[in-house]
């Protein structure tokens, strides 16, 4: 496929580095590419070694592609999404990675949405014609695109209101190596697997590390 990567952080790099691995044409979106290439030097190292993957203005790159995915911060997920924009989103499945933490506090974060509301379904209202789900924001970036480094099987979730796109999403994370993945329904139910962040930062300062996942058991 065509993929758009909104996002040249280290879960842009994981995802774009790896869809690239599996053959698909990878481009990544950045606001201003001529300031990423200059200012980044994180992403510039990760572009030398991935020259099979081009940068694009988030407009460019969404424009091109058949399937986008979001990985941006969650405060920067909706301007980069806006920046893309709508007629570029528009019937299109849009994976959205990202989690709604607030960090103006300090460390360990807030959620800036939660409970009734989620960023995945802020998403979704501000672009109806996209087909947004929500997936892999429960676990770090390697983790996301190569389960099996933990050496056993755990689980992710995917949420949205498209049937179809799930589907299309399910099979792209089974492609990464993912053996259980978990359709937990609407898009509503993205609140779910958006507020195990709080658990989850907990867990990776009780173990030390960010290298684990959850596994549900029945």
């Amino acid at each position: 496929m065509k993929i758009a990567v909104l996002g040249t952080g280290s879960v842009g790099q994981a995802l774009a580095g790896r869809l690239l691995e599996l053959g698909h044409d990878v481009v990544v979106g950045t606001r201003d590419p001529e300031a990423t290439r200059s200012r980044s030097e994180s992403f510039v190292a990760w572009h030398d070694a991935h020259r099979d993957a081009s940068l694009a203005t988030f407009a460019e790159a969404a424009a091109a592609a058949e399937l986008v995915v979001n990985a941006t911060s969650g405060p920067g997920a909706l301007p980069a999404l806006e920046s893309a924009g709508a007629d570029h989103l528009a019937g299109k499945v849009v994976i959205d990675i990202s989690n709604p933490l607030d960090f103006s506090a300090g460390f360990p974060p807030t959620l800036f949405v939660k409970d009734t509301d989620s960023l995945a379904e802020q998403i979704q209202r501000t672009f109806p014609q996209a087909r947004v789900v929500k997936t892999l924001n429960t676990l770090t970036a390697a983790l996301m695109v190569n389960p099996g480094d933990l050496g056993a099987d755990s689980s992710v979730f995917v949420s949205g209101n498209d049937d179809a796109a799930k589907a299309t999403v399910t099979e792209l994370l089974q492609s990464f190596g993912h053996t259980d993945v978990i359709d937990l329904g609407d898009i509503t139910t993205a609140r779910g697997p958006e507020m195990l962040l709080p658990v989850w930062l907990r867990l990776m300062g009780a173990l030390g590390t960010p290298t684990f996942n959850f596994k549900i058991v029945r």
